[in-house]
């Protein structure tokens, strides 16, 4: 378990713009090291903010998109195409326009796919692609991803992890079905906390006044389950990336005091 590390930036843009350039060399350094680079995307405003950030950042030349992996921590259990799947939005902020390996974006599957309205079943399929994908190295049945991205919602929801919720008591399955979430639509699919914990690095973006209490609550030691973002961290590190607003009711004995 990694000890929580802070940065605070002025806004919102700033914040993506800081986080797509950390992410440009994060990959950038992975390829150089193993010649490949595994990354965990998230949705939202702030999961895409810092894509379409990307898709602006002349630095993204330097990653070489064919050797990038691509997965999702969770996704919306909606027809493929439909404007509100993760996959979509990521595609429309920037997949589409970056030379990607189709065989390795590893978009979780639809409602209208081969798993029809099973959720559980498609979630049982995506564990068994992370299983593939994983090198005996990894000693586990995920890939220890490089950098895995996650929202933090208002309620401290990360990926579709809702407190209280059976989906983050998992311990065993890496991949689940979520039903009767609080948030439409109420049926999802979800990495699990022993799987988001396989990543080298976890990065929690919130930016806004609406997830002041959210950060506050997750890094003053509330529990998992309660508080699923404070489940959320990395084998080597975990790092919330944060603009003013959300940071605003953190103790100061968390705020870290040089935050760019």
């Amino acid at each position: 378990m990694s000890t929580p590390q802070l940065v605070v930036h002025h806004d919102k843009e700033l914040m993506a713009r800081a986080a797509a350039a950390r992410l440009v060399t994060k990959i950038v350094d992975a390829q150089a090291s193993r010649g490949h680079a595994s990354v965990v995307l998230t949705g939202g405003r702030n999961g895409n903010g810092l894509l379409a950030a990307l898709a602006a950042e002349p630095a993204r030349d330097a990653v070489d998109w064919a050797r990038l992996d691509l997965w999702w921590g969770d996704e919306r259990f909606l027809p493929e195409g439909d404007p509100e799947r993760n996959v979509t939005q990521a595609r429309e902020a920037l997949l589409d326009s970056v030379p990607l390996d189709p065989a390795r974006v590893h978009a979780m599957p639809a409602s209208d796919g081969p798993y029809g309205g099973d959720a559980d079943a498609a979630a049982e399929a995506y564990a068994t692609e992370l299983a593939k994908a994983a090198d005996p190295e990894n000693h586990g049945p995920v890939p220890t991803f490089d950098v895995l991205m996650l929202g933090v919602g208002p309620d401290t929801h990360v990926a579709s992890l809702f407190p209280e919720l059976p989906a983050v008591r998992e311990t065993d399955r890496m991949v689940v079905g979520v039903h009767g979430a609080p948030k439409p639509p109420p049926t999802r699919i979800s990495l699990t906390l022993p799987a988001i914990r396989s990543a080298r690095e976890v990065w929690l973006l919130a930016a806004g006044e609406d997830k002041a209490r959210a950060a506050a609550i997750a890094l003053s030691g509330a529990g998992e389950v309660q508080a699923p973002a404070a489940g959320a961290y990395g084998r080597s590190r975990t790092l919330w990336l944060l603009d003013s607003a959300a940071a605003s009711q953190l103790p100061r004995s968390l705020y870290p005091p040089a935050s760019p």
